[in-house]
């Protein structure tokens, strides 16, 4: 598994948030219910990094139905598709959408944020520095 080195930036303070606190099986199948069509992935120890963006660049990223906000989650649980390994970390692309607490759309998956994560702000150069 590769590590990942910047804890400060995954570590310590931000929003506390709780995520699902249903069972996996539980908290798919809700998540299944609103998105359809939508490959589902379920992750913990997770922190949503909104992106720190100028004015004119937040126009640019919602112009094209984006939000200046990306996923960062120590732990898959579970990838429908199998693209990310169980106990991997993983990062998301750009979010769409941050709906009923727990779940965290990007244009080509859901992630299913379960059990307590964060939130917090970050520079575009710290969050693409996570790979």
């Amino acid at each position: 598994m590769v590590e990942v080195i910047d804890e400060g930036l995954l570590e310590g303070s931000g929003v506390p948030l709780v995520g699902s606190e249903l069972s996996l099986e539980d908290a798919m199948a809700a998540a299944r219910k609103r998105y359809k069509w939508m490959p589902l992935c379920a992750v913990e120890e997770w922190i949503i990094l909104d992106a720190i963006v100028t004015d004119d660049e937040r126009a640019k990223i919602t112009a094209v139905g984006c939000q200046p906000m990306f996923m960062f989650a120590h732990k898959v649980v579970d990838d429908e598709q199998r693209r990310f390994e169980p106990g991997h970390w993983v990062r998301s692309s750009m979010g769409t959408a941050f709906n009923d607490g727990f779940l965290f759309e990007t244009r080509n998956s859901v992630y299913v944020l379960l059990g307590p994560g964060h939130r917090k702000s970050a520079t575009i150069k710290e969050i693409f520095s996570l790979f």
